[in-house]
């Protein structure tokens, strides 16, 4: 795994704990030589999780749509031009293709709709056979227990096949989150679409 999609909040919590869980697993990362994918802004877990990588020596790749580029927030701009690339899209669709294009795998952070989006955007494409990358949920805290409990009750039911109950992987711990995703093994999608019509 050269590269990881970090997918993340750009809110910063009351709660500490969850940007310090960002400059963890930005310094992490670097440390590991793994680069950073992520959604270019420079605010809330987002930027925290870039300036501890960059800090770190590490590469960090921003995605973000032109319409947030300029938008004004928390004392500034929302863009983040310290990255070692910064590439402007033209949407979130074309955003979230270039997060599975840039990338080896996902890793999800808590965060708020966007990240949720993000999220289930992968689980869908890996489904659709979009692309083979591991997906994994970093439940720190607890935070995504609710969500997790969700996608188990959506597998019982039986809307997600039994051939992908396992695409999501989940772990309270970074390392041993990151152990599982170099050992995934990519599922049979439902059908095999090709990636460049993202």
């Amino acid at each position: 795994m050269k590269r990881l999609a970090v997918y993340c909040g750009s809110a910063t919590p009351a709660d500490p704990r969850y940007i310090e869980l960002a400059r963890e697993v930005g310094s992490t990362l670097a440390q590991q030589g793994i680069g950073v994918v992520y959604g270019g802004g420079r605010l809330g877990l987002m930027g925290a999780l870039a300036s501890s990588a960059l800090a770190a020596g590490g590469e960090v790749i921003g995605v973000i749509p032109e319409a947030l580029t300029g938008a004004r927030g928390q004392g500034g701009e929302v863009a983040n031009h310290d990255c070692t690339e910064l590439h402007i899209v033209a949407d979130m669709h074309e955003r979230k293709a270039a997060f599975t294009r840039l990338s080896d795998g996902f890793v999800v952070l808590p965060g708020g709709v966007g990240t949720m989006d993000e999220l289930w955007e992968a689980v869908s494409w890996a489904q659709l056979g979009y692309h083979e990358k591991p997906i994994g949920v970093l439940n720190a805290f607890g935070f995504y227990d609710g969500l997790l409990a969700f996608n188990r009750h959506m597998a019982e039911v039986g809307f997600v096949r039994p051939a992908h109950h396992g695409i999501i992987m989940a772990e309270t711990e970074l390392d041993l989150l990151l152990t599982r995703m170099r050992a995934h093994e990519p599922i049979v999608p439902i059908v095999k679409m090709d990636p460049k019509t993202l």
